[in-house]
C-alpha cells in the first residue's frame, strides 16, 4: 500500500442546469467524474486543474473557491475506491475562451466521454466521488457555508457493494 496521500482537484461547473462531466468506462463500470486530477511536484492546485482541464476535455477554466474537499481513506471504506489514501479538492469553475470542453485526441485511460449532464439527471449516474447530494444543494443555493469537508463513504450502501 502506497503510504502517500494522493492530492488531486476537480472542477464543478454548470452551465444550463446541467454539470460538466468525464465519462468512464472500466472494470468498475460506467462512472463519471468531475473533470480534474492528480497535483504533480512543484504545482500549485489551481495549475494542476487548468492543466487537467486541458487534458481531460480540451476547455479553459477560470478556478474560483473550493467548494467540497473530500478525503477517501482506504482501510475504513473497505478498499472500495482503492489503496490509496486520497484528498480531492472540488473548486467552483466558470469555462473561459471561446473552447467547448470535448474529448482530447489522447484521453485518459477508460476515458469515453466529456458530456452535459442534466442536474435532473445527476442521481441516475454513477459520480466519483460521492457528492451529488452536495452539488445538488449548491446549484439549487441551498448550502452557502463553504468549503465542506467530507469523509468517504458518503453513502455506507457504496462500502457494502464492495464487500
Amino acid at each position: 500500500m502506497d503510504t502517500h496521500i494522493r492530492v488531486s482537484t476537480k472542477a464543478l461547473i454548470l452551465r444550463d442546469n446541467a454539470i460538466l462531466l468525464v465519462e468512464y468506462d472500466d472494470e468498475t463500470g460506467l462512472h463519471y467524474n468531475m473533470p480534474g486530477g492528480g497535483v504533480e511536484l512543484d504545482e500549485t492546485l489551481e495549475e494542476a486543474l487548468k492543466r487537467e482541464m486541458q487534458e481531460e476535455t480540451c476547455a479553459e477554466v477560470e478556478v474560483g473557491q473550493p467548494l467540497i474537499i473530500t478525503e477517501y481513506e482506504p482501510k475504513r471504506n473497505a478498499f472500495w475506491g482503492g489503496t490509496r489514501h486520497s484528498l480531492t479538492v472540488i473548486f467552483e469553475c466558470k469555462l473561459t475562451g471561446d473552447t467547448e470542453p470535448q474529448m482530447p485526441q489522447k484521453p485518459d485511460p477508460n476515458q469515453t466521454a466529456v458530456k452535459w449532464i442534466p442536474l435532473v439527471d445527476l442521481e441516475k449516474v454513477e459520480l466519483l466521488p460521492h457528492v451529488t447530494d452536495h452539488i445538488l444543494a449548491y446549484a439549487n443555493k441551498q448550502e452557502n457555508h463553504y468549503p465542506i469537508y467530507l469523509c468517504e463513504p458518503i453513502n455506507p450502501d457504496k462500502v457494502q457493494k464492495y464487500l
